[in-house]
């Protein structure tokens, strides 16, 4: 089959710096960033022109953080897309290559976090499921002292996050990218989980589990659309990307209580 034609409209970096500043991104700040490269258009350069964009709109002073998620080191056993045999599973928590900050490729959150991570002076948080990636002033602090025990709670950097003032910059992504979400989950009373990954610890490779808060995703999108609805949110295109921009810390404390609120009903 022929390959079909490009379509626009036709992105540069220049372009999409340009942009992101007219949506209201602002030199010297800290911000998360959820990205589509896809939704944008055709984008002279792909990944790298955009996060060079990204980093032009925020100046040297700014920080750019973006989350370099390592799903796929987790317990075989739960895996559904696709599953494994039942006799792989304990082969693969003993050979699992532990989470490393340097070399571990973030899974399932796109190639601009890719891009980011392998970036000249990024910083990794050490989470070994749900490291950020972060370049800028701000980079250490933002990823420092992320816990096993604390995939988006008070120790991670969700919360160093929201201590800095950032903002949430969905590019082309919907609210089901929104990580801010995951903080409110940490502080509102809900269901448990347990995560299983490799780690590296002082006694070497080890397989690990923690038991910490549930954080599931499935309704972020219709909390993201109820807090758009009752909150000022920044809305723009950048490229052919809908985007959207907003403090992080309204997001965080407008779930906090949305989320009790919607909480399913215990059956009689």
């Amino acid at each position: 089959m022929p390959t079909p034609p490009p379509t626009g409209p036709l992105c540069t970096r220049a372009s999409l710096a340009a942009e992101l500043l007219e949506l209201g991104v602002r030199p010297g700040e800290t911000l998360l960033a959820h990205t589509s490269l896809s939704a944008l258009g055709w984008v002279s350069g792909g990944a790298v022109a955009l996060v060079q964009a990204l980093l032009d709109a925020l100046g040297p002073d700014g920080t750019l953080v973006v989350p370099t998620h390592t799903g796929d080191n987790s317990e075989p056993s739960v895996w559904r897309d696709p599953p494994v045999p039942e006799s792989w599973w304990p082969v693969l928590r003993a050979t699992m290559p532990a989470y490393d900050p340097l070399t571990s490729p973030s899974f399932g959150v796109g190639v601009v976090p890719e891009a980011v991570r392998t970036w000249p002076g990024a910083l990794r948080s050490a989470h070994p499921q749900a490291s950020f990636a972060a370049l800028g002033p701000a980079a250490a602090t933002i990823t420092a002292g992320h816990a096993r025990g604390s995939s988006f709670g008070e120790r991670s950097p969700l919360a160093h996050l929201e201590k800095a003032g950032a903002r949430v910059l969905l590019l082309g992504a919907g609210y089901d990218s929104c990580t801010a979400f995951h903080l409110a989950q940490y502080r509102v009373p809900g269901p448990e989980t347990e995560n299983s990954f490799a780690a590296m610890t002082s006694r070497g490779r080890e397989w690990r589990t923690v038991r910490e808060p549930a954080t599931p995703s499935d309704r972020f999108g219709e909390l993201g659309a109820a807090f758009e609805r009752d909150t000022e949110v920044v809305r723009g295109l950048v490229g052919a990307a809908e985007s959207r921009l907003f403090p992080l810390a309204d997001a965080v404390a407008y779930a906090e209580q949305w989320l009790p609120a919607h909480a399913p009903r215990p059956e009689p």
